[in-house]
């Protein structure tokens, strides 16, 4: 008879527990709700309940809870804010985040699903800087080395890094001011550029290096500025027209997976 109760009474604890973690997890996933609903700025509580569907009692609880933490902050004529704790959590995030090891995993399936020499870079003055580089499987590969600076206007990842800046940035990308230039190919470079901008990756055509082509892709943080970009690379047999065509989603694809681990969302 006791070993009989001893049991329903353990079955009994076990559901409470099950019960006491579910109802945890969806405190905390409403938590989380609470801080989303205010990301594009400050609600008062009616407001900030009939977004979450939920009652003001339990807006007000979760809120209150969350300005205990500082993870909101609460001003009576404006409601309920993003709180100071967040930018800590920010900062230390973007400390953690470095860039080389959140996108080495995506450099090393981007070169195994294509079998070519895969770069990470950033801009430095007026090169780009390889941070990192997985080689290819090609029976012709590219030589490159860590910290490499490469010129930016003759190389698709440096035409990736400046795809947002401006048509006087990017003539000066080209021909610094004060330096001879050839006017007409200017005249082709800046329309490949604007093309390149409004598609949102690049090629190199040779241009750095006989024989040597590549697509190449920006990498934004999240506030949606450029802070890198990779690039596909291998020698021009392997990269007909029609096959850097086909590479343009692939390697895009990879760039906004990076940026999305740093933080970015695309607008819609």
């Amino acid at each position: 008879m006791g070993r009989t109760a001893s049991i329903r009474t353990t079955q009994v604890d076990g559901e409470e527990e099950t019960g006491a973690k579910s109802s945890g997890s969806q405190t905390l996933l409403r938590g989380l709700d609470v801080i989303d609903a205010l990301v594009d700025g400050a609600l008062p509580l009616a407001e900030l309940s009939e977004r979450l569907d939920l009652t003001r009692s339990t807006t007000h609880r979760l809120a209150s809870a969350l300005v205990d933490r500082r993870l909101l902050s609460f001003r009576p004529r404006e409601g309920y804010s993003l709180g100071p704790k967040l930018l800590e959590l920010g900062h230390a995030a973007s400390q953690q985040m470095h860039l080389p090891r959140v996108a080495r995993p995506w450099l090393e399936q981007l070169s195994a699903q294509t079998d070519d020499t895969v770069h990470l870079g950033v801009l430095d003055g007026r090169h780009a800087l390889y941070l990192d580089t997985v080689p290819g499987r090609r029976r012709i590969n590219i030589g490159s080395r860590l910290g490499e600076r490469h010129p930016i206007a003759s190389t698709g990842l440096g035409k990736a890094l400046i795809l947002d800046k401006t048509e006087a940035e990017w003539i000066d990308f080209f021909a610094p001011e004060g330096q001879p230039f050839d006017s007409a190919k200017r005249a082709v470079w800046l329309e490949r550029m604007h093309g390149y901008a409004q598609k949102g990756y690049a090629f190199d055509l040779e241009e750095n290096e006989d024989q040597i082509r590549c697509v190449a892709a920006p990498i934004r943080s999240v506030n949606g500025q450029v802070v890198a970009a990779l690039s596909v690379s291998s020698a021009a047999q392997y990269m007909s027209d029609e096959r850097m065509a086909e590479l343009t989603r692939t390697v895009t694809d990879a760039a906004n997976a990076i940026s999305a681990d740093l933080g970015w969302t695309p607008k819609p």
